[in-house]
């Protein structure tokens, strides 16, 4: 499973934003990657984060490269996780 790649559900586990869900719209190069929460949805802002900082996590919705906030929401609204992406995880 590549674990790093567009689409993928993950969470920020460094800076205001530690414990709240995301989503990888792009991979930039072998260190950053492009997230979205979108921020009506979960508060991540759209931004460049290092791959250190995020953790994924299992699930997966199909996306587009650089899909645009709205796009997101729907994806995650029509695979059900939406009510999934609210909830922030605890992190150590």
């Amino acid at each position: 499973m590549p674990a790093i790649e567009v689409g993928r559900i993950c969470v920020k586990q460094l800076g205001r934003e530690n414990g709240k869900k995301c989503v990888i719209i792009d991979v930039m190069d072998k260190s950053f990657v492009l997230v979205t929460g979108p921020k009506k949805v979960t508060g991540v802002k759209r931004r460049r984060v290092n791959i250190n900082h995020v953790m994924p996590l299992l699930d997966k919705i199909e996306v587009k490269r650089g899909a645009s906030d709205e796009e997101v929401a729907q994806a995650l609204e029509a695979a059900g996780k939406l009510k999934d992406m609210t909830q922030p995880v605890k992190t150590a």
